[in-house]
């Protein structure tokens, strides 16, 4: 697929981050439902809930696999590395899934959907996670482990892919786990057809200076330069498969562009309820009112499009406004239309202001009708960079955020400019130049699936 994206085309693309702030008017329009939670702990009720907190959503082209491609989601936020004695895990009471829309109708045609059950060899007997160094995940040493089962959805049936994979497990410091690089590599299962899947603890990959929430880092951005998230660990969620698996008719040509989102399905005395749902970044963490964001996480992106409220908060942000209060940082003129682009469609020259092709639905040549609605594009057609850039499409690499979004891509800043008026100006803000000084995650990423580092344990009160 063939590019043609001017500079002016290249900072708006860098809005997808903020845009979502269109999904607070959708919410308000719900009535919060108990037991709703979002990522982060941003959400009221997820302090109570943590296991269902979904944190980030990943999907890009595989680096060194091209011809895949990966997703990934991650749960359970601020996971202190010697968290125990009783160490982090997944919920057994819920499903959790990667969902793909290939069509553009907002639905879900692809789904990934993970369930897990305990093992739990304790008892009465002991309070420890290991009672002896763990080399290998069938070591008699692992007095507790979860596993599970890996289903795809699709409209041909449902498809068990693993039936009792092993999660790698928390990671309770060098002397019981020697070589944990070991233990991950054993996680991995390998899938029918050529893919990967993975699920257990690993390194907090997202990186930002949190103290954006203390007046907009400082009110004079005097409070940056901190990676609030160093030495916090995640449980992973990822599949690495290849491009057909996810594509509109099983071909990744003619039909390049999916949509990605991930949810989490608690049971409640009324089945399982939809209790967390993430796209792009940034969404209920920045710019949802407090008092929508657990109605956010019951919204599937199908309605969206369905409540007007939406467009009026896209083409109308919030977050411009308060630059403008705090920093005297003039807010863009409205309407946004550039935004409701981004945000709802995706980006193709057939859909609004923006004269570019770059991850709309409408670009695959079997879709149909295009349903707006917020989640994380990708164009799968579009190789991975030799040398990725951290401000992804900003800075003219079209392999990154928001055309998907990769483990670097730096979306704290990327949206920094974008709220400042970038996407309207075809200029960067000078004031904001420099963003939050948080440029990178504090451990390098590796160089294959499932790309995201090791858990650590190195205490935050010293990183």
């Amino acid at each position: 697929m063939k590019l043609r994206i001017d500079r002016r085309a290249l900072v708006a693309l860098g809005t997808a981050g903020v845009v979502a702030a269109a999904t607070a008017a959708s919410a308000a329009l719900l009535r919060p439902d108990t037991g709703a939670a979002s990522s982060h702990r941003e959400a009221p009720l997820i302090a109570g809930d943590p296991r269902n907190d979904n944190t980030d959503v990943y999907a890009f082209v595989s680096p060194d696999k091209a011809g895949t491609v990966t997703l990934m989601a991650n749960f359970i936020p601020f996971e202190e590395s010697n968290g125990g004695p009783n160490f982090y895990q997944f919920d057994t009471n819920s499903q959790y899934s990667i969902k793909i829309d290939n069509n553009g109708d907002a639905l879900p045609d692809v789904t990934y959907q993970w369930t897990f059950r305990n093992e739990d060899r304790r008892g009465a007997g002991t309070f420890l996670y290991n009672n002896g160094p763990v080399t290998s995940l069938d070591d008699r040493n692992l007095l507790f482990r979860q596993r599970y089962t890996l289903k795809k959805i699709s409209p041909a049936g449902t498809r068990t892919l693993v039936s009792s994979g092993v999660v790698a497990p928390s990671f309770t410091g060098a002397a019981s786990m020697p070589d944990y690089g070991k233990l991950r590599d054993q996680a991995i299962r390998r899938l029918s057809g050529g893919g990967r899947a993975f699920a257990g603890q690993a390194d907090e990959a997202f990186f930002a200076d949190l103290r954006v929430f203390d007046l907009l880092y400082g009110g004079n951005l005097s409070e940056v330069g901190q990676d609030t998230l160093a030495g916090y660990d995640v449980h992973t969620l990822a599949v690495q498969v290849p491009k057909k698996e996810v594509a509109l008719r099983g071909n990744a040509r003619r039909n390049p562009v999916i949509g990605v989102w991930s949810t989490v399905d608690k049971w409640s005395p009324r089945g399982f309820v939809q209790v967390s749902r993430l796209g792009q970044p940034l969404v209920n963490e920045v710019v949802v009112p407090a008092g929508l964001k657990d109605a956010f996480n019951a919204l599937p992106p199908s309605r969206d499009a369905g409540i007007p409220a939406v467009v009026r908060r896209v083409t109308s942000p919030e977050v411009p406004r308060l630059l403008e209060a705090i920093y005297g940082l003039k807010a863009p003129k409205t309407p946004r239309t550039d935004l409701a682009e981004i945000f709802l469609t995706g980006i193709a020259k057939a859909n609004g202001p923006i004269k570019a092709d770059l991850n709309s639905q409408i670009l695959n040549k079997d879709a149909g009708k295009l349903r707006p609605a917020e989640m994380l594009r990708l164009n799968m057609a579009i190789p991975p960079a030799a040398n990725p850039n951290r401000l992804g499409v900003l800075a003219g690499d079209l392999q990154g955020f928001p055309n998907g979004r990769r483990l670097g891509d730096d979306v704290v800043d990327i949206a920094l400019q974008a709220m400042a008026g970038a996407a309207q100006t075809g200029k960067l803000v000078d004031a904001l130049a420099a963003g939050d000084k948080v440029d990178g995650n504090d451990k390098p990423f590796t160089t294959r699936f499932p790309y995201i580092p090791l858990p650590g344990t190195t205490a935050t009160a010293g990183s």
